[in-house]
């Protein structure tokens, strides 16, 4: 197995928590990428496998697919434990809904603060830091009775943390006093998690950028 992922990619980032939460074997390549120049050029897999030319992308034998979901979805299919979705209909319905909004819901926010870059005078960004705000209080009182976002470990969790991340790192930090603040510590407590975070924080340094603080 074959994964290219990216040192700044958050999907890249979802992916290779979930590989190594399932302990495959598995060669991670982080494709060229700088910050003027972004993934230009683009790698000549990730190019031949996804038309929008993004990663991650994964290779695993006839397999090739793209998109941090769908990979998702696949490694849940072939290597089934340990679970990364819930037993019961109902927990995995959630779960499954959960990691699609933190894609689909809670990154636009982040993605106009990237376009803003975090400009507090600009009405975007304070429309944004408000969705913002209102999906952590959200979120936040989902985890007032439970460790995790479905009850039990997930991918939802995946998503989140690395969404979270990315936007903390643009100036949507969480009050430091909620739930999400010990979440956020179960979350960087575990082996799969804390390495793949650390690594996109080092990266933000080294290139003198402000990571968050973990």
């Amino acid at each position: 197995m074959r994964l290219l992922s990216g040192p700044l990619s958050m999907f890249g980032a979802k992916a290779q928590i979930a590989v190594a939460e399932k302990g495959i074997d598995c060669e991670v390549e982080m494709v060229p990428f700088s910050i003027k120049d972004r993934y230009s050029p683009t790698h000549p897999d990730v190019a031949r496998i996804n038309p929008k030319k993004q990663i991650p992308v994964l290779l695993h034998g006839a397999v090739e697919i793209f998109v941090s979901t769908q990979i998702f979805e696949y490694l849940e299919d072939r290597f089934p434990a340990p679970a990364l979705w819930p037993a019961s209909a109902e927990s995995r319905a959630f779960a499954r809904l959960m990691e699609l909004k933190s894609d689909e819901v809670f990154f636009p926010s982040f993605f106009v603060l990237l376009q803003t870059l975090g400009d507090p005078q600009k009405p975007e960004t304070q429309s944004a830091l408000a969705t913002i705000a209102a999906y952590y209080a959200e979120m936040d009182a989902l985890l007032a009775d439970r460790d995790y976002i479905a009850g039990d470990y997930s991918y939802a969790d995946i998503a989140f943390m690395c969404v979270s991340f990315f936007t903390a790192f643009m100036g949507g930090v969480p009050d430091p006093d909620r739930q999400l603040a010990a979440w956020r510590k179960r979350m960087m407590a575990r082996a799969a998690v804390a390495p793949v975070v650390h690594a996109l924080a080092l990266y933000l340094t080294e290139n003198r950028l402000k990571a968050p603080a973990l």
